[in-house]
């Protein structure tokens, strides 16, 4: 990572140093000689290091940082020496009593503390910004995999960086909550390490888009969604909703997945379903009829249009409708639903059939009221007003 001066020549490591090979990790033999210079110089004034010292050694930090130095190793490099050298410092040597050397230590410790706290902010600073760099990479390779078009061979070359194989067929699930989901927030958090638990890498990429939580993950590992469900669930409680894409091939099946699973949300809220997992193949009927708005509308005004002469207005009648197909068509569940009597549900699914002139109770002409009852709820009518086709 660039920090804008020379990186050191590597030098070996300091007695007592861990980790990596010394000779590509350590600092060079200068900046320890210059750090024992400067700890000889505290221990005769006994004044605190010079800020534009501890400004390189932020600096040197940064720049082991970038060299996956770890932090360990690179502070143990300046205590051990420190360490070794304290007790031959000029000001030590001259200690004429124990006060003297005491004022010795405390100065040096001081120094000691400062160089410390300087090399620490040095490599957290480096290790924000490599952090904040992978962040910006992964946001940039999420979009190209989830919008595209993007070169496809590309693609899959930077997906393994990620330990995500796009060879084979991926399903999309995304979950929205009352709460957005966000890069870094709790329940994206919990979400992630929940299924790194279950599954490795190459099996699922959890990642927030546009306020949604999306999971990718191969087909041929189906059980993927209900356990990101299950995350989802325990992560915000009951408010949320799920929604899973078919799979498709390859990279470009992830991104008319990733649509597809969008699409199934959207008509889930529409259609005020009430189950929390919502699979794509079961909706399709929903997409093949909103393919076609002009073909809706025009069924829904012509075989429910009737129902707007009813006693204020057609939602009490066609959410009766909708209750009486979802009940199996079956009136003494459609009562309980309601809290109707059986009687008055019967009286409303003959009122349906005066005004429509459709007979819900019949199964010859069941299926057009069924099929312009769904219409009406894409539509959101009526409480949006059909528009004009023409």
């Amino acid at each position: 990572m660039a920090t804008g001066h020379p990186a050191p020549h590597p030098a070996p490591a300091a007695p007592g140093a861990t980790g990596p090979p010394p000779a590509e990790n350590a600092p060079r033999p200068g900046d320890l000689d210059r750090y024992l210079e400067q700890l000889a110089r505290v221990s005769v004034t006994r004044r605190r290091l010079p800020d534009g010292y501890l400004d390189d050694v932020r600096r040197l930090a940064a720049t082991a940082a970038s060299r996956e130095t770890d932090l360990r190793t690179l502070v143990a490099a300046f205590l051990t020496p420190a360490c070794h050298a304290w007790s031959d410092l000029p000001g030590a040597l001259k200690a004429q009593d124990l006060r003297e050397l005491r004022d010795v230590a405390s100065a040096l410790i001081r120094a000691i503390t400062d160089t410390t706290v300087a090399l620490t902010e040095g490599y957290e600073t480096a290790h924000r910004v490599a952090i904040r760099g992978a962040e910006a990479t992964r946001r940039e390779f999420v979009d190209d995999l989830l919008e595209g078009p993007t070169n496809l061979g590309r693609l899959a070359e930077r997906a393994e960086r990620f330990g995500l194989r796009l060879v084979g067929p991926h399903t999309v699930a995304v979950a929205r909550a009352a709460d957005p989901f966000g890069a870094g927030d709790p329940a994206t958090r919990y979400v992630e390490e929940a299924l790194s638990a279950s599954f490795s890498a190459r099996d699922v990429l959890i990642t927030a888009k546009d306020t949604l939580l999306v999971c990718v993950s191969p087909g041929a590992v189906p059980e993927v969604p209900q356990h990101f469900a299950t995350a989802v669930c325990h992560a915000v409680g009951e408010r949320y909703t799920i929604a899973v894409s078919r799979p498709r091939p390859g990279p470009g099946g992830i991104v008319r997945s990733y649509q597809e699973a969008r699409t199934t949300l959207d008509l889930a809220t529409r259609l005020n379903l009430t189950t929390t997992v919502v699979n794509a193949s079961d909706v399709l009927v929903f997409q093949v009829l909103g393919r076609d708005r002009a073909a809706i509308t025009d069924l829904v005004a012509t075989v429910l249009g009737g129902l707007e002469a009813a006693r204020g207005g057609p939602r009490t009648l066609l959410d009766t409708l909708t209750t009486y197909f979802a009940s199996g068509c079956l009136k003494a569940a459609t009562a309980r639903r309601l809290g109707l009597s059986v009687r008055a549900v019967g009286y409303r699914l003959g009122r349906i059939r005066q005004l429509t002139g459709h007979d819900p109770t019949d199964p010859g002409q069941r299926y057009i009221l069924q099929t312009a009852a769904l219409g009406a709820q894409l539509l959101d009518w009526p409480d949006h007003p059909l528009q004009p086709t023409d």
